[in-house]
């Protein structure tokens, strides 16, 4: 199986997590999809009144030097770790 392939695995098997995780963890997992997918952040950063979509777009800025193939790999691995961390809990 190819990273694409595996990330896009990833990307499903997360819905299935059997606790929401964090809003911390929801945002490093939103900024590495959404470098992963799109790459580099091509939009404006959204007003202070829109808090959450700010918020996601720092997450996503945060992310912004990774290639499109690291951002997968470490969205892959997180994902990994959240189930980890949901097993032994």
């Amino acid at each position: 199986m190819g990273l694409k392939e595996e990330f896009e695995e990833h990307a499903e098997k997360v819905k299935t997590l059997p606790a929401a995780p964090s809003n911390d963890d929801m945002l490093i997992l939103y900024g590495l999809y959404k470098q992963a997918t799109v790459g580099p952040v091509n939009t404006s950063r959204p007003g202070m009144f829109n808090m959450r979509e700010k918020y996601k777009w720092d997450a996503w800025k945060a992310v912004e030097g990774k290639s499109k193939e690291e951002a997968m790999g470490d969205y892959i691995t997180k994902v990994k770790q959240l189930f980890e961390a949901a097993g032994s809990s």
